[in-house]
């Protein structure tokens, strides 16, 4: 199942690059809807409320929304800024290599910047839990070498550029290696490098929430990882499929 995927993921990059040069105006009209629909989504995982219309209400008009948490607020425009600093990034660095700790502290420092200062940017120096989880986080005094050895893995890995994708996300998220804001990190990281590999951005729903954190639990608690890689390359061809229907 998961080289049939891979197959069908690879058709439509293809598909996609067939086009040639694609008219800048829908470009940018692509660039735009994902910026806000990766915020409302990445955001909503983790419990924000803000609907779809109104993170983008947030972010593109800076209008405020009565009866929502100036931190909710916060989260999506320093999200929206985190997919352009993706974005820009996979433009002009193409090799794995290219991505240091350095980057992945500064996804997470725009992430929480406003919100949590003092830990923004930072890796975490206290036990963590996952709220509901019985996966057990790695111990804060591990965390620097685990992230060491995390981005040496992506800088060396021959992984099919998908699969690295998802392996990435998997890892980065099993270290947790924040006080917050580890799965949107996470997320950003995935998508950062499959827009370095010229596939299209992937989106999670929040109504596949449960399947998404179901699979990612078992994977840490031995119990595989073929859920999860289903899971997220069943995602990955949906959103690739979208951004075909986008071009069209």
């Amino acid at each position: 199942m998961k080289q049939e995927l891979l197959s069908k993921i690879d058709e439509i990059k293809a598909k996609i690059a067939s086009h040639g040069i694609i008219d800048p105006a829908l470009v940018k009209n692509l660039d735009e809807w994902y910026r806000i629909e990766l915020t409302y989504t990445s955001n909503a995982l983790e419990g924000n409320t803000l609907s779809r219309q109104e993170t983008a209400l947030v972010v593109e008009k800076d209008i405020s929304i009565e009866g929502k948490q100036l931190r909710e607020l916060i989260e999506a425009k320093n999200h929206s800024e985190a997919v352009e600093y993706i974005k820009k990034f996979a433009e002009n660095n193409k090799k794995l290599s290219d991505i240091t700790l350095a980057v992945i502290l500064d996804i997470h420092r725009i992430l929480l910047q406003k919100n949590d200062d003092v830990n923004s940017g930072r890796l975490r120096t206290i036990p963590v839990r996952i709220t509901g989880s019985t996966s057990i986080m790695p111990n804060p005094a591990s965390v620097p070498d685990l992230m060491t050895e995390f981005v040496k893995w992506i800088s060396k890995t021959t992984e099919h550029p998908v699969l690295t994708a998802i392996e990435a996300h998997y890892r980065l998220v099993s270290i947790h290696p924040f006080t917050d804001g580890n799965g949107r990190t996470a997320r950003l990281l995935l998508n950062l490098i499959l827009m370095q590999n010229d596939y299209p951005p992937v989106v999670i729903h929040p109504e596949d929430r449960r399947i998404y954190v179901t699979s990612l639990e078992k994977a840490q608690t031995g119990g595989g990882k073929d859920d999860y890689e289903n899971f997220m390359l069943e995602a990955v061809l949906k959103s690739a499929e979208k951004y075909v229907d986008g071009l069209k």
